[in-house]
C-alpha cells in the first residue's frame, strides 16, 4: 500500500509492504498529522502553540501533547547551551523543530500498534521505518539530484538538517543568527523523535554539533562540511 498527502507544508509518503493492508491505519496517520498541523503550527492564529505563545492559555491548561513537547524544546536548549531554543526573538514560539520528529513517530507508532510491521513513513525527507532493511537516500547539499550517501536502516529514524530546502531557517539562539559551519547532517537514532531533534540542535551548534550528536545514545550522525568534508561516526549505515 502506497499513499501520499501534503500535510505541515510538505508532502508525507506512506509505504506499507505488509500484505492485506487495511485503508484504517493509514487515514489514522493522516487524520493525526493534520490534528498536529491544527493543534501545534505557529503559523495558525487559532492554534493551541499561537494562543499560548500569545499568553491566552496558562500553562496549568496546556495539552499534555504540547507539555511534552515544550518539555523537549526545553531538554534540548539545556543540552546545547541555547544554541537549539523553540523561543528565538522576534519569532515567538516556535516548536517545529520538535513537532515534525515527535509527530512521525507518533504516527509509525500507530502503524506498529495497528500489528503492521514493514513500513516506511517519509515526512518531508526525515523517515521513520519499520522491519527493513530500508534504503534512505542522503542528498548532496549542493546538489538536488545527486546523494551523497545511501544508508540501510531496518528500524528508527533518520532525518537531516540543512540549508537547501528552506534556506538559512535554522538559527543559532545564542546569537539569533542564521547557523554557519554546516551544509548538512544527518542522523540515525532508535526514533524519529530523537533523530529530528538532535540533527537541528547539532546542525544549530555547527561543527562542534557533529561531536555533540555523536556523543548522544543511540545516535549515529553524518555530516557535510563546506568545502565537501565529509564526518561520520563508525556506526553509520552506510548501503554497501
Amino acid at each position: 500500500m502506497r499513499r501520499v498527502e501534503h500535510v505541515m507544508g510538505f508532502p508525507v509518503s506512506l509505504r506499507v509492504d505488509d500484505p492485506d493492508v487495511p485503508d484504517g491505519p493509514a487515514d489514522a496517520v493522516f487524520a493525526w498529522l493534520r490534528e498536529v498541523d491544527r493543534r501545534f503550527s505557529p503559523f495558525r492564529e487559532d492554534s493551541e502553540v499561537s494562543r499560548y505563545g500569545r499568553g491566552e492559555l496558562p500553562a496549568a491548561a496546556l495539552s499534555a501533547d504540547l507539555a511534552d513537547v515544550l518539555a523537549l524544546g526545553e531538554e534540548f536548549c539545556r543540552a546545547t547551551g541555547g544554541a537549539f531554543d523553540v523561543r528565538l526573538p522576534g519569532r515567538g514560539l516556535d516548536p517545529c523543530a520538535v513537532v515534525k520528529g515527535w509527530s512521525v513517530q507518533r504516527a509509525a507508532e500507530l502503524l506498529a500498534g495497528a500489528g503492521l510491521r514493514r513500513f516506511c513513513l517519509n515526512a518531508g525527507g526525515d523517515v521513520a521505518v519499520s522491519g527493513g532493511p530500508w534504503r534512505v537516500g542522503v542528498r548532496h547539499p549542493g546538489h538536488a539530484d545527486r546523494l551523497c550517501a545511501v544508508l540501510e536502516v531496518s528500524d528508527g529514524g533518520v532525518a537531516t538538517s540543512a540549508h537547501y530546502e528552506r534556506g538559512d531557517h535554522i538559527l543559532d539562539g545564542r546569537t539569533g543568527l542564521p547557523a554557519t559551519g554546516l551544509d548538512s547532517l544527518t542522523v540515525v537514532a532508535p526514533t524519529l523523535t530523537e533523530a529530528d531533534a538532535v540533527a537541528t540542535a547539532a546542525f544549530a551548534l555547527g561543527e562542534e554539533g557533529v561531536a555533540w550528536a555523536a556523543a548522544r545514545e543511540g545516535c549515529e550522525v553524518f555530516a557535510v562540511l563546506p568545502g565537501g568534508r565529509v564526518l561520520r561516526t563508525p556506526g553509520v549505515p552506510v548501503a554497501a
